[in-house]
């Protein structure tokens, strides 16, 4: 899986983790512009498309959602969240978490409702890594790594 592919898919549950706004953007803006109407609990960054404002577990019409720090939510929110993701496998889910979370998905239990992991990390001044977890019932069954290192 390369990330090209996972900006194109069509449904999905996809979780970035670190606060990868600069990638959260390109995704959300690639949406928007394939003329996906997005929900978004938020926006802790920059888009150009049009993106609606509101709480995605109660406005149900939309194409693709962006639901703000999963991870960070009460214990009672986060099993409204997986009822609702549960519910809404055929449709397209950014869960954009600013802590980082890797192999360590785990541990958590959100990681039987996403398809996707994408942990970003910024290592040194001019290199980022980010890893890509494909899941499956809960299971990291592929990754792979790609590191940006900028140019001097």
């Amino acid at each position: 899986m390369k990330l090209g592919d996972l900006i194109n898919v069509k449904s999905g549950r996809i979780l970035m983790s670190g606060g990868p706004k600069r990638i959260a953007g390109i995704f959300i803006n690639e949406w928007t512009r394939r003329g996906l109407k997005v929900l978004a609990e938020g926006l802790p960054f920059v888009v150009e498309g049009e993106v609606f404002i509101g709480n995605p577990l109660e406005n149900p019409g939309f194409d693709a959602y962006l639901v703000l720090n999963p991870l960070s939510k009460s214990k009672s929110e986060r099993e409204v969240l997986y009822g609702w993701l549960t519910e809404n496998r055929n449709r397209l889910v950014l869960l954009y978490e600013t802590r980082y979370v890797g192999d360590s998905i785990v541990r958590y239990g959100i990681r039987n409702f996403i398809d996707y992991l994408l942990a970003y990390r910024r290592e040194t001044v001019d290199t980022e890594v980010i890893k890509l977890y494909c899941l499956k019932n809960g299971r990291i069954v592929e990754s792979k790594e790609f590191i940006r290192r900028g140019s001097r």
